[in-house]
């Protein structure tokens, strides 16, 4: 049995959540983080000193941090090809686009666009940094559409692991109110992803309560 210890609203958790329900695994989630606390506590931080979510413990083993080292874990132990291939050669294309999706483009919406937009008051809110953050990101979008407008997934012909990563962000990019260019090999890919019933089930969960008023 897995156990993982994150919020639902937590789009790294979701992106944990998301793989371990595409590989149909038995899994116990806590809440923790944000309103609901608790990854501050001793108990906590034995196991990520870093005090971040998501966490993942498979069975008795040693807890597994950080959600690229998680979702390579679940992919190397209960997947196989073509989520997460056995070969070196073929996994390392999974995985060069896993890497670059989440330092591209995860990580360049996230904090610098959704926090901005969503866990900003109005009245706070930059709109310049919001462009910027945007502009940084569009010419990542655009790799990722070239991409896409060759290719049915992100790392070629069939569903992996490199679109756990890319995927779990963008319900929340074609869902908040920004401007978005228009992308339509990237809205062709989000379309087919609404219609798995993992990502429809642990990525496209309402926001509102990390929204601030």
């Amino acid at each position: 049995m897995l156990t993982v210890w994150g919020r639902r609203t937590s789009s790294n958790v979701q992106a944990l959540m998301w793989c371990i329900g595409e590989l149909g695994l038995e899994c116990r989630r806590h809440d923790i983080g944000h309103r609901y606390g608790g990854n501050d506590t001793p108990a906590f931080l034995a196991m990520n000193p870093n005090g971040t979510v998501p966490v993942l413990r498979d069975g008795e083993g040693e807890p597994i941090w950080e959600t690229g080292a998680i979702l390579r874990y679940l992919g190397a132990r209960y997947a196989g090809d073509p989520f997460w291939p056995a070969d070196t050669a073929r996994r390392a294309q999974v995985d060069k686009w896993a890497d670059w999706a989440k330092i591209n483009v995860a990580m360049a919406f996230t904090a610098p666009v959704f926090w901005r937009v969503v866990r900003t008051a109005p009245r706070d809110r930059d709109p310049a940094a919001i462009a910027a953050a945007l502009g940084a990101l569009a010419p990542k979008l655009a790799i990722a559409e070239a991409r896409l407008a060759r290719h049915a997934w992100l790392a070629g012909e069939t569903f992996t692991l490199a679109d756990i990563q890319l995927g779990h962000v963008l319900y929340r990019w074609f869902d908040i109110a920004i401007e978005r260019p228009d992308l339509p090999a990237l809205r062709r890919y989000y379309e087919a992803l609404t219609t798995r019933p993992a990502y429809r089930e642990h990525v496209m969960v309402p926001y509102e309560e990390l929204r601030v008023a």
